[in-house]
This record gives structure tokens, C-alpha cells and sequence, in this order.
């Protein structure tokens, strides 16, 4: 196994990535020349070793619902070959297609409410081609797609409400 260090020298290794530091050590990175919807490659790098790649527009991985790869126990040769093959099917237009799991995907309205287990309330509203995080009248956040908004909102404890 791959310790953090080891991992982020080798996404540092790609000069086509972004590093972008997130919260509580973890570090993400962009491929901001992808031209999909989806522009981060490897999501929450963190210090304890785990993290996740993107795979959702490739065959043979074991994904999740978002299409990422757990990298937890990857040698540097897979870890290679899948950020690789990652970048490569960001860079290729695709045919719209049903989703991993044969679902469609619902599409974000320009301004939707999204609350947490402990009643916090978050709104995400889109201006500017960019997806904006508030709290109250504060601004928590920036996202560059409805995706990448949704998996933070996810990953940090909230959901949609219905409106």
C-alpha cells in the first residue's frame, strides 16, 4: 500500500491535474481540461491513505455511485494505470448514456435547499456557470458543476429537500 506521500508524488506527476486542498487534510485533484461534466480525477486524498479516482466512463473497476475507485490498496503501477486511463476517457467526447446502475440522472434546478442530520441548511444556486454554496446569505463554497456540488453536499451529511 501506497502511503499519502507516495500518492500525492505521484499525482503531482501529472502536470495536466490541479491539486486543490480541501478540508481535514484531504487533497483532490482537477482535470480542468476534461470535457465532461465530471473535471475531478482523484477525490479526498487523505492523510490515513484512503482515496478515490474517477472510473465512472471505464469498464473493469469496481466503482461506486459516483463512479470512483476506492485507491486505499493500490501498488504505484495500478495506481498509474488508472489515473491514466481516467484521464484519457476525460479527454474523449462520449454519447450520452444511462449512468452506471441504470438510473437517469436528475437534473439540478438553478436553486435548490439541502439540510443535514443536524438541521443545517444549505442553499446551492446557479450563477455565472458556476454553483454557489450558501449559508443564510453567506457564501460557503464555489463549484464549477451541479456533480461536483452534489458530491461535496453528499460526502459532508446533506440532502436534498423536496421542494
Amino acid at each position: 500500500m501506497l502511503t499519502f506521500h507516495q500518492k500525492i508524488e505521484i499525482l503531482d506527476s501529472y502536470p495536466q491535474l490541479q491539486r486543490k486542498d480541501v478540508s481535514l487534510g484531504r487533497v483532490n485533484y482537477h482535470y480542468e481540461e476534461s470535457l465532461h461534466d465530471k473535471k475531478t480525477v482523484a477525490f479526498h486524498l487523505h492523510p490515513n491513505g484512503n482515496g478515490y479516482v474517477y472510473a465512472g466512463l471505464l469498464t473493469g473497476y469496481k466503482i461506486d455511485d459516483k463512479g470512483f475507485v476506492n485507491i486505499r490498496d493500490f501498488s504505484e503501477e495500478e495506481l498509474r494505470s488508472l489515473l491514466d486511463a481516467s484521464i484519457a476517457s476525460l479527454s474523449e467526447p462520449q454519447v450520452r448514456a444511462v449512468p452506471a446502475g441504470g438510473k437517469k440522472t436528475k437534473r439540478l434546478a438553478a436553486e435548490t435547499s439541502w439540510i443535514n442530520g443536524e438541521g443545517q441548511k444549505l442553499t446551492l444556486k446557479a450563477e455565472d456557470d458556476l454553483w454557489y454554496l450558501y449559508s443564510s446569505l453567506s457564501l460557503e463554497m464555489a463549484f464549477e458543476t451541479p456533480d461536483e456540488a452534489k458530491e461535496y453536499l453528499a460526502e459532508e451529511g446533506f440532502s436534498q429537500l423536496q421542494d
